[in-house]
Formats: structure tokens, C-alpha cells, sequence
């Protein structure tokens, strides 16, 4: 299931992650992502308040709509992921990201996707819902 999440992230381009920082919800979008030995790997700078706040409150929530007017909501902990095979995997999977990291470049940070509880909505059909 956790391809499939991560299919239907790609076929929406952006995604957004709300994380929290003190008693303040913070979303931004994202569109990079990778799926690693059976995980579903996000990417960011340690420089990037995200960051931070991934650091400090691992929750995560992450929401994304299609073109057919389908949307995915994944609620997980993010896990950081020091490892360069880690690293490596996602910039030979987004090539576009190595205008911006390399794998020893010291901002260059992944996380992976623990206990997601994921749904899949429409305006048209009931709810499907799977966890990673």
C-alpha cells in the first residue's frame, strides 16, 4: 500500500505536510519523494524551519488532490534517515534535486514515513483507507 500512496502522490505533482511548531500548525508543499526499501522517503534542508519542527514533533500530516478530484490524507511520524544510501536513492530518483543537495553537503536531510494511516476520498464514492 505504500506504493500505492506514494503513485497517487506523484500523480498530484505538490503535496502539502503540515507539521506544528510550538502551538501552530505549519503546512508548505512539497514534490519530491522516493520509495526506499519499502519506505516512502521525503526530503528537506536541516536549514528549513520544517526541519526543525520535524525534529522537534515527528507528527506529520501530509494532503494532496488529484485531477480526477480524488484526495489523500496520510497522517505518520516522520523518522530521519542519516544514512547516504538514503540520500543517494532520493537524488537518483529526482535528478532535478542535485541542482540544490548532494549527499555529503551537510543540509541535505530525508526522513522516511513510519505508522501512516492513510484515506483516499472522492466526491463520488465512499472512503478507502490502509496503513504503512
Amino acid at each position: 500500500m505504500m506504493h500505492r500512496t506514494a503513485e497517487f502522490l506523484r500523480s498530484c505533482q505538490t503535496f502539502y505536510i503540515a507539521t506544528v511548531e510550538k502551538d501552530q500548525p505549519r503546512v508548505r508543499p512539497f514534490g519530491a519523494l522516493d520509495e526506499f526499501e519499502g519506505k516512502l522517503y521525503l526530503i528537506t534542508s536541516n536549514k528549513k524551519p520544517v526541519f526543525a519542527q520535524l525534529k522537534a514533533n515527528p507528527k506529520v500530516e501530509i494532503c494532496a488532490m488529484n485531477s480526477e478530484m480524488k484526495w489523500i490524507r496520510i497522517a505518520a511520524t516522520a523518522v530521519e534517515d542519516p544514512r547516504p544510501e538514503a540520500k543517494a536513492h532520493m537524488l537518483e530518483t529526482n535528478p532535478g534535486l542535485s541542482r540544490m543537495y548532494s549527499v555529503d553537503d551537510g543540509i541535505m536531510e530525508v526522513v522516511y514515513l513510519r505508522d501512516a494511516s492513510v484515506t483516499l476520498s472522492s466526491f463520488t464514492a465512499p472512503p478507502e483507507s490502509w496503513t504503512f
